[in-house]
């Protein structure tokens, strides 16, 4: 790989990355600000084209929204939502059920729930459903709805339901073969007032982290990620990612990291704020994977680059995420989803083959202690030898 004319110490810090001998912050953030945009694609492609090869790959999923209510008013979503007069709080456990039974249809494997966080903490109107049904807090709730979605139709759940405490992984951990929960950003700068998490308190960023060491005390595959462009700096990109890297590193249990660019909508605080370009977004993902490693499975949303998309394999990407044939994204409801056979072609056209895994990966679900005994039986039958998801296996 070609090194001339590379700002000083920019060489070093790529070599360092390509030899996978860790990079300091220093030398992360003299990337992120500094790093030849196309000696760092290359460096980062090479270090997942040598561990992970020519191969990326997506999860066939259904998208199920248990409850829009949420007790966090961070400038940038529209999934949440305060309570409305005529509008239920929850799906009831009959709609969980169809909904994920049209995934089961669709050749779906996983049911992704996504929820606000906490939200019978400050709506009376949760906790009155929740009591109805018999339950205390929202994460009881979904844990029922896990169970009832793996039995009824063999569909593996992966919940998003914001913090957790280590009873409430435990809980979740007899119904769900991976959680997990985006770090987002590690700066606590965000909290202030008019910032991308003011009157958000689900958002300090050490008690995301707790949750994800509370995880990896469980040993329980997790997904987590950053969100960029809403308001950090490249030092805080890079302490997210080294926040990232330092719990994974003692826990081992990370086995998805996510780059997500933010999206402006309207209706939100933050519609008028600028996005990150492409070429912005491709630095972090480089960034992420010299600091992450080849071993990491790295995601970014390919919904949310509309047709330029397959560009992000050239930053060292292995994985599209979550598609569903069924359900929008609910998160970023005006990004449809690619369609699957043009997905295959796009990726093929960039040199690579997809392949259809499920909410854990081969290199967790191969290993005992990230699967309880009673969700064993229900992997093996969407599983291949190799881990991925079993070519012609259908639910129906």
């Amino acid at each position: 790989m070609a090194r001339i004319d590379l700002p000083s110490g920019v060489d070093t810090a790529l070599e360092r990355g390509f030899d996978g001998c860790g990079l300091s912050r220093a030398d992360a953030l003299r990337l992120m600000e500094e790093g030849p945009i196309e000696a760092l694609l290359e460096t980062a492609a090479a270090v997942r084209d040598r561990v992970k090869g020519r191969s990326v790959s997506y999860s066939k999923k259904v998208f199920i929204p248990l409850t829009h209510l949420c007790r966090d008013y961070c400038g940038y979503c529209t999934f949440r939502a305060d309570p409305l007069d005529g509008v239920q709080p929850y799906l009831l456990p009959d709609e969980v059920l169809r909904v994920a039974e049209a995934g089961r249809h669709a050749g779906c494997k996983e049911a992704l729930f996504s929820l606000g966080d906490q939200p019978e903490k400050v709506f009376p109107e949760a906790k009155k459903f929740l009591k109805k049904l018999g339950f205390e807090r929202t994460l009881e709730y979904l844990a029922a709805m896990c169970e009832l979605v793996l039995e009824k139709t063999g569909l593996l759940p992966h919940s998003n339901p914001g913090l957790m405490g280590a009873d409430d992984l435990r809980l979740l951990r007899e119904t769900n073969v991976s959680v997990g929960l985006m770090l987002e950003s590690a700066s606590p700068r965000l909290l202030r007032a008019r910032g991308a998490h003011w009157k958000a308190p689900d958002k300090v960023p050490s008690l995301r982290i707790q949750t994800i060491e509370n995880a990896g005390k469980l040993s329980m595959a997790f997904t987590t990620g950053m969100l960029i462009g809403i308001g950090e700096t490249p030092e805080e990109r890079v302490d997210t990612l080294l926040a990232i890297d330092i719990v994974n590193k003692q826990y081992g249990h990370i086995q998805e990291v996510i780059v997500q660019p933010f999206r402006a909508k309207p209706d939100t605080r933050m519609a008028r704020s600028p996005e990150p370009a492409t070429e912005d977004l491709r630095r972090t993902i480089a960034v992420a994977r010299l600091i992450l490693g080849g071993d990491m499975n790295i995601q970014s949303p390919p919904n949310l680059l509309a047709e330029d998309y397959p560009d992000l394999l050239k930053a060292g990407i292995n994985d599209w995420g979550g598609i569903s044939p069924v359900t929008k994204d609910f998160i970023n409801p005006e990004a449809a989803w690619p369609q699957i056979s043009s997905l295959a072609a796009r990726s093929a056209g960039a040199g690579f083959i997809l392949r259809e895994r499920l909410a854990i990966y081969p290199e967790f679900s191969s290993r005992r202690e990230f699967v309880v005994a009673r969700l064993q039986p229900h992997l093996q039958k969407l599983q291949a030898e190799d881990g991925y998801a079993r070519e012609g296996c259908e639910l129906c």
